[in-house]
């Protein structure tokens, strides 16, 4: 079975983030500056008054929101080069930048948002975000305390204390931000997550309305039944589990670590012939996906099929030439 793990999706992974170069920020020119109504509209007023900062500003909104977040990253670029003087403009480039994980290219654009604006509580967060990544929690606990002192309803800043203190292990502590920033936004679900992960861990059955909660919140994201799932599986509850992994994948038929999970939960019951269905389905959802085929190759395996196990082992080193596994597995059958 895969591991779970709670994922503070801010913290992970580096996505390449590229802009492109020039003095006048997006070519206005480019097809996609007019693809809706209200681009169309805001790049005609900028064609109309190149040296406008905020309409570079709001057109670098308007894309953000579209998800072109490299031609958002230019415009915004352009707004502090026509003034120089908004912290909200260079507040937008750092955020941007920090949002796709280039955590060292944000730096100067929100310190340079923070010396023109000392107050600016977003850029305070971003910068505390900036220091939990690379663990100074002494720096990050100034930025956040700074944003308190201006709002002490901040729940943002009650989150990020949370997951320090939960990087320290000082899980009282930790469960005490988590439910502070609940508190004071009931709709933050990253929060409820948290509580959720952390009194799952403890084997707290409270776990459950956390996930519940945080699911009703965002019912187009299937991790708080999946979460669920494994909650009742680490507890030996396999009818409730197999339950739970149904419910996600009758809302997400690509959500493959359910099916891994379920099948998991198959091989347990000794029930090989509904793990099998289960792998046969996610090698079909990934054809490329070495654990895919080596868990179904073990299911082979245990049915008796050494030849078909053999198969699907020397299958996952194909697309995996080091999945130890499987390397581990053709020994031991000797394939």
């Amino acid at each position: 079975m895969r591991s779970v793990s709670y994922i503070f999706l801010v913290l992970i992974g580096i996505t390449v983030f590229c802009s492109c170069k020039g003095n006048k920020g997006s070519a206005n020119n480019s097809p996609a500056l007019i693809a809706t109504p209200e681009l169309k509209n805001i790049t005609e007023k900028i064609n109309d008054n190149p040296k406008d900062a905020a309409l570079y500003f709001q057109r670098g909104i308007i894309l953000h929101r579209l998800q072109k977040d490299t031609l958002a990253l230019n415009d915004f670029k352009q707004a502090t080069k026509l003034d120089s003087t908004k912290a909200e403009y260079f507040s937008a480039v750092g955020d941007l930048m920090f949002e796709h994980k280039d955590v060292t290219g944000s730096v100067k654009w929100l310190q340079k948002a923070l010396d023109l604006n000392p107050g600016d509580k977003k850029a305070q967060l971003k910068v505390a975000k900036m220091f939990v990544y690379i663990k100074e929690y002494s720096s990050a606990f100034k930025a956040i305390n700074t944003v308190l002192r201006q709002d002490v309803y901040n729940p943002e800043a009650y989150f990020l204390k949370g997951m320090i203190y939960k990087d320290l292990k000082d899980t009282a502590k930790a469960i005490s931000s988590f439910q502070t920033a609940v508190q004071v936004a009931p709709d933050y679900k990253e929060a409820v997550l948290q509580l959720g992960s952390i009194y799952s861990s403890r084997g707290n059955p409270i776990a459950l309305t956390y996930f519940q909660n945080a699911w009703k919140l965002d019912t187009t994201d299937a991790f708080p039944l999946f979460a669920r799932g494994v909650y009742y599986q680490h507890r030996n509850e396999l009818e409730l589990a197999k339950e739970e992994y149904r419910n996600v994948i009758m809302r997400d038929r690509q959500y493959i670590d359910a099916y891994f999970n379920i099948a998991y939960v198959y091989m347990q019951q000794d029930s090989l012939d509904k793990a099998m269905r289960q792998y046969d389905i996610l090698v079909q959802i990934d054809q490329s996906d070495p654990e895919a085929y080596y868990n179904r190759g073990v299911c082979f395996e245990k049915m008796g099929k050494k030849q078909e196990a053999i198969n699907d082992y020397k299958q996952a080193l194909v697309f995996d030439d080091k999945y130890q596994p499987a390397h581990d597995a053709l020994v031991r059958i000797g394939g």
